[in-house]
């Protein structure tokens, strides 16, 4: 290795078994007795990415937004399509963890925000179908 990389990201909780939980309903896979460990760690991928946004940017997608100490954290869930993004949103905001209900952003992507247990906000997003010229949106 010639660089450093970067190749976690550290989440603090307050409760283990919560946030493996609600991890765990993201996609991620732990180990069968970390909800009762103290750290606990679950691979990403291959392709983990680090996504810089500016301040003015982030007020543009949420006009709320603001920065708070410890609140600069990001993280965005890639869901397989708009159907499952709507559903996925609609069990957490049912536990209380909506943010922002889903809605087709002008990048083209259909968008969410909810929270973990201890109020990390967390993306999620799926790619809109390509409209087809001449059909209607």
């Amino acid at each position: 290795m010639t660089r450093p990389q970067i190749d976690a990201i550290g989440v603090a909780v307050s409760d283990m078994a919560l946030a493996v939980a609600f991890y765990s309903r993201l996609g991620l896979d732990f180990p069968p007795e970390a909800a009762s460990e103290p750290h606990a760690e679950a691979m990403l991928g291959s392709s983990m990415r680090l996504m810089l946004d500016t301040e003015a940017m982030l007020r543009q997608i949420d006009p709320d937004w603001a920065a708070t100490p410890g609140g600069r954290l990001g993280l965005a869930v890639r869901m397989p399509d708009p159907g499952s993004l709507d559903e996925l949103y609609t069990e957490l905001a049912a536990d209380g963890l909506g943010v922002k209900p889903p809605w087709n952003a002008f990048w083209g992507q259909r968008y969410a925000v909810v929270q973990d247990p201890d109020g990390l906000h967390i993306d999620l997003y799926a790619q809109l179908p390509e409209e087809v010229p001449g059909t209607p949106a």
